[in-house]
């Protein structure tokens, strides 16, 4: 059977306080998983905003919104990386054909 790509979102929110570097690091990084399996159609890095509700005792996070384009089983391995990488505290990818 054929690959089949797909276009996702996935917006996820980091710890401001982990610092400027680490921050464009981990945004790099994961834009570095994305682009071995994938292509990157669009990184908007809206900075540090206010959270609508405190996440562990945080107010403020630093948001991007990455799009892409992959094969389904990238989806999958991106959430493993953002759920075991330090600084991150929220994400969620979506498919946008469905």
């Amino acid at each position: 059977m054929a690959k089949v790509n797909a276009n996702y979102e996935v917006v996820y929110i980091m710890d401001p306080a982990i610092g400027e570097e680490n921050i464009n690091a981990l945004i790099e990084k994961f834009k570095t998983l994305v682009e071995t399996q994938g292509t990157v159609t669009a990184l908007d890095n809206w900075g540090k905003r206010r959270l609508a509700y405190p996440i562990n005792d945080l107010n403020d996070g630093h948001y991007v919104l990455m799009t892409f384009t992959a094969a389904p089983e990238l989806p999958q391995e991106l959430d493993r990386v953002l759920k075991i990488t330090d600084g991150i505290m929220r994400s969620m990818i979506i498919c946008k054909d469905a």
